[in-house]
């Protein structure tokens, strides 16, 4: 068991972490955002979705997000894509990093997006080969890997068989989610070892949601088993707007506080990072979610 020296963190907050926000947010604020974000020494920032307005309102703005993206060297601003036209809006407004995502439960695909595990998966392959053939990164999410709102539990092999197929077709990287954030460490620990099988530690991301609270234990305890990729929210937002009740990814203020604690290098700023999680919290009118950062405010007062 070894901890990594550095972790990379991909921030979700403008994507996942407002796109179940009902407050609408301001393309000059989610661009504002953004910006703070990567100043604060996130290298990942995933900024926006190209999805349907009508299920997705908050992502309505996509293009007009990203042609008023303000890149900074280093910096990655990845999206998420659904299918082709997905990826051909995406591109035509200048991406050049995609999301693809699919689930470990049956039940939950069939809610969330219509189809089988193995038609999402199919729905892929003209996604890949034409990001293949564009010079285009994708990185693959894996929802529900430690339970499913609708079916309850989900069988580890069918994580390890979601994962291995994303990695089989080419995503880089393979993020795996507590999308009801139902999981515990033990349970954290032997779904990723069984995908760690398949799929090699170094391309394997953890996302974890906070709603039972268990999001930084379940953290520590793969971090154990080496895996350097973690994905959060600044300020705790968001959630799935199909998982009822499953509010808030782990914030990335706790994380940071968490890996500073350890000894683990992430190069994020925390005031700078606290800063920009109390920035959209102000234009959507609700309070931070970390409590690093409020513990950090009252500090600081």
């Amino acid at each position: 068991m070894t901890f990594p020296q550095r972790v990379k963190i991909v921030e979700v907050g403008p994507r996942d972490g407002l796109q179940n926000e009902k407050a609408s947010v301001s393309t000059q604020a989610k661009l504002a955002f953004i910006d703070q974000l990567a100043d604060a020494g996130l290298s990942v920032v995933e900024v926006t979705a190209f999805v349907s307005p009508k299920w997705v309102p908050q992502m309505a703005d996509h293009n007009e997000v990203m042609q008023g993206l303000k890149r900074r060297p280093g910096v990655r601003y990845p999206v998420l894509v659904p299918n082709m036209q997905g990826y051909a809006a995406a591109r035509a407004v200048g991406a050049d990093e995609i999301a693809v995502f699919a689930a470990a439960s049956e039940a939950f695909s069939q809610k969330n997006i219509n189809c089988s595990i193995d038609e999402s998966l199919a729905r892929f392959a003209p996604v890949m080969a034409a990001a293949k053939q564009d010079g285009v990164a994708v990185r693959g999410y894996v929802s529900c890997v430690l339970g499913c709102p609708y079916q309850g539990d989900v069988p580890i092999a069918d994580v390890v068989r979601v994962a291995k197929a994303l990695y089989d077709i080419g995503c880089y990287e393979v993020s795996l989610g507590d999308t009801i954030g139902t999981g515990t460490p033990t349970k954290a620990r032997a779904m990723l070892t069984a995908v760690a099988s398949v799929v090699p530690m170094a391309q394997l991301a953890v996302h974890f949601h906070d709603t039972w609270g268990q999001a930084l234990a379940n953290l520590y305890a793969v971090l154990e088993l080496g895996v350097a990729t973690i994905d959060s929210s600044a300020a705790g937002l968001g959630g799935c707007p199909y998982a009822k009740g499953a509010s808030g990814n782990v914030a990335t203020e706790d994380v940071v506080y968490l890996l500073n604690g350890m000894g683990i290098e992430t190069g994020v700023d925390l005031e700078k990072l606290s800063a920009a999680g109390r920035f959209i919290t102000a234009q959507l009118g609700k309070a931070v979610a970390s409590k690093a950062a409020v513990a950090l405010a009252a500090r600081n007062q």
